[in-house]
């Protein structure tokens, strides 16, 4: 999978951009654009090649090491990539078991987020006549909820329920808000079923049974209607006897009978356990992204209409410049497109459980990132595309103005304008490539538990784990199988 789209639509929001304003502009700064263009020729590599070190030593699972390179970096802190910067050392923090350490890290990417919701016009101009990677990052959807979730295990793996209980709530804010942003879009991801678990888990463990039932409802009803056909998880059976359970125990025997139907099982209440443990088990890698370019003719039309047509895959973009001087761009014949696409990282893994006093209890996938990651890109492609044939339309009014005034200065650009064209690669590189769970009833004092992970070469790789809980305890452990 290369996360390049299928069949997909062109949308009529897209067409119509007008680069009039910054058309007649470029009159005045051609100097200044030359000078831009000269220096963003020094940075042309994608994301992950200039942060490979980083992230093959993640991937070894060489904490300390990863965790001494991002210490040593003191530029990235400052940079567009601030936000990715903190969410490596949250996780590597994470990793390390210095939960209290990983928490400040996110917590500094949360407030890093959220100051980049809004739109930065400076930012914004300057990759127009550059690339995207010119703008800060300001994170994907599913990694800002990602990161909340990552907040929100550690908190109750430091014995602190209600700055959890925080995180479930700032998640289902995140949740709303992403609705509200999408609601005329055609995006795949507007809702994430495993966060709705975990506030559901949460609030379980709370002894909330009537907000964990609801929880547990919402996160069933996306992986009925979102899930099952968009990103291929299932409805894992440990959330359809967690429904039933607290149903039951808040008193909704209505909700109990329609579930059992529903389910076609028949729930039957049992002894409450001594402890519960809750265990995460996320596996191999998400993917990183890489960049893909399609060629493009363009075509002048009538009244200053730009097209740019490819006809090898049916794609005709039309672009208003509003003035008879972009006439001079019917010599441009073919111009270079640069887009993001995923590469998938296939895990050596493919399924675990969790052996507990003589019984096994299969690890459900509650969260398919890798699936979530190349929908959400290709349904923003057409988006992408229109946002990016812009850039390349300023560019070349540029290459324009630049040649009337002097030839050599209008091969330079064209020569600048070539090297700068740029996908943005950034993406969080540290996030799973699924993530499942399990409940595991347990005995108050020490257990001795075996986490088992079946390989795709048919071996299986036994972890022994030891949990040590507390009468009426529900302890939350998480545990990555790297690549």
């Amino acid at each position: 999978m290369d996360g390049r789209p299928q069949n997909q639509e062109n949308d009529s929001q897209l067409a119509g951009y007008s680069i009039l304003p910054i058309f007649s502009m470029l009159h005045f700064h051609t100097w200044r654009i030359t000078a831009l263009a000269v220096v963003l020729l020094t940075g042309c590599a994608t994301y992950r090649t200039k942060n490979l070190e980083v992230y093959k030593a993640i991937e070894r699972g060489q904490f300390e090491t990863a965790d001494k390179l991002l210490d040593k970096d003191t530029k990235t802190p400052k940079s567009k990539e601030r936000l990715l910067y903190y969410l490596n050392r949250g996780y590597v923090s994470w990793m390390m078991h210095e939960l209290e350490r990983s928490v400040d890290f996110f917590n500094t990417a949360d407030h890093i987020s959220e100051e980049l919701e809004g739109i930065n016009i400076s930012a914004e101009a300057l990759s127009l006549v550059s690339n995207p990677m010119m703008k800060p990052y300001a994170g994907e959807d599913f990694e800002k909820v990602m990161m909340n979730c990552f907040k929100a295990i550690a908190y109750m793996q430091l014995g602190q329920p209600e700055e959890a209980m925080v995180e479930c709530r700032r998640i289902n804010l995140k949740l709303n808000e992403m609705n509200d942003k999408y609601k005329d879009h055609k995006n795949k991801y507007q809702r994430d079923a495993f966060a709705h678990v975990m506030m559901g888990l949460m609030y379980d463990a709370a002894k909330d049974y009537n907000n964990a039932f609801i929880a547990y409802r919402n996160a069933l009803e996306i992986y009925e209607n979102d899930y099952a056909q968009n990103f291929n998880v299932q409805i894992p059976a440990q959330l359809k006897t967690d429904i039933l359970r607290t149903a039951y125990n808040v008193g909704f025997y209505d909700e109990v009978d329609f579930h059992e139907r529903k389910f076609g099982i028949k729930y039957t209440p049992g002894q409450n356990p001594q402890a519960e443990l809750v265990l995460f088990w996320m596996n191999g890698f998400g993917p990183f992204k890489d960049e893909w370019s399609v060629n493009f003719t363009i075509v002048k039309g009538q009244g200053g209409m730009l097209t740019f047509v490819n006809e090898s895959d049916g794609i005709l973009f039309p672009f208003p410049t509003g003035s008879s001087e972009s006439s001079s761009l019917s010599d441009l014949k073919l111009v270079r497109v640069a887009f993001p696409k995923y590469v998938e990282r296939l895990p050596l893994s493919n399924s675990a459980s969790i052996s507990a006093n003589g019984k096994d209890f299969p690890l459900e996938l509650a969260e398919n990132i890798n699936a979530i990651a190349f929908k959400s890109l290709n349904d923003r492609f057409m988006r992408e595309m229109g946002s990016t044939l812009l850039r390349v339309a300023v560019k070349q009014a540029a290459e324009f103005v630049a040649n009337k005034e002097d030839k050599g200065l209008g091969t330079l650009i064209s020569i600048a304008n070539a090297l700068t064209e740029k996908a943005d690669t950034r993406n969080w590189q540290c996030l799973p490539y699924g993530i499942s769970y399990a409940r595991v009833p347990l005995a108050t004092g020490s257990n001795q538990l075996t986490l088992n992970v079946k390989m795709k070469d048919g071996s299986t790789v036994q972890h022994d784990l030891t949990f040590k809980l507390s009468n009426g305890q529900t302890y939350f452990h998480a545990f990555h199988t790297l690549n």
